[in-house]
């Protein structure tokens, strides 16, 4: 076939314990789906269905890593989650099944630029401007499920310079896995390659250039993404 320029890459991941990596078709998001970061945040933590947005699949990066602080923004801010990589696809996934569907997991970060995602909020605008930037999603090296002791517990973790600053529990999710993978098959027809992002706990605060961010959930994976200097 052929095409008026060359295709980009294929955006991709580290596989924990293999040369393999793990091919990224798209990225969906979780929001609120912890109720403290609810809270923090403003909004009702009442268990309301859940709901989704997205990031580009190149918006993923393997870690450790540098990421530059981003353009239009002065408020980035850290969201540490839990994240589930398929490699089954389906529609209309019965919560019972969604295991069967799930390739591995790890932890990323959701960067995003706070002041950006206020405007769209206060304008009623879509949050992709504040959410889907280059290299906004930092994940760690996949675990494959089989090796995953939990997606039901497990402490999710993150630190700033050494200092803590989100500190909860995967078994606090609002939505469990199971829910909010079966919800999103409702609406979009999952495919091998897809990660979910499955929201993030309390604590969400800002980052400046320098600052070194740790963070892991438990049994699953650990990152460090350092924040460079302004592009």
């Amino acid at each position: 076939m052929a095409y008026v320029f060359s295709p980009p890459s294929q955006a991709s991941l580290a596989v924990q314990g293999s040369d393999a990596r793990f091919p990224v078709r798209r990225i969906f998001c979780v929001g609120r789906n912890y109720e403290a970061h609810a809270r923090e945040m403003g909004n009702d933590p009442d268990r309301e269905p859940p709901f989704f947005f997205t990031k580009p699949a190149d918006a993923a990066c393997d870690t450790p890593c540098t990421i530059p602080y981003p353009s239009l923004t002065n408020d980035l801010h850290h969201e540490i989650e839990l994240v589930i990589a398929i490699g089954k696809g389906g529609a209309n996934i019965k919560a019972a099944d969604v295991m069967d569907h799930i390739w591995g997991a790890s932890v990323g970060i959701d960067l995003t630029r706070r002041d950006l995602q206020a405007d769209a909020k206060q304008t009623r605008r879509p949050w992709d401007w504040s959410k889907a930037f280059d290299l906004s999603a930092p994940i760690a090296p996949i675990k494959p499920i089989a090796e995953v002791p939990s997606l039901m517990q497990g402490r999710i973790w993150l630190a700033v310079n050494g200092k803590l600053r989100q500190d909860s529990d995967i078994g606090e999710l609002i939505w469990s896995v199971a829910d909010h993978i079966a919800t999103l098959s409702e609406g979009m027809t999952l495919a091998p390659g897809d990660l979910v992002m499955t929201g993030t706990p309390a604590g969400v605060a800002a980052l400046v250039e320098g600052d070194v961010v740790t963070g892991g959930v438990d049994g699953i994976a650990t990152l460090e993404v350092t924040i460079g200097p302004r592009r």
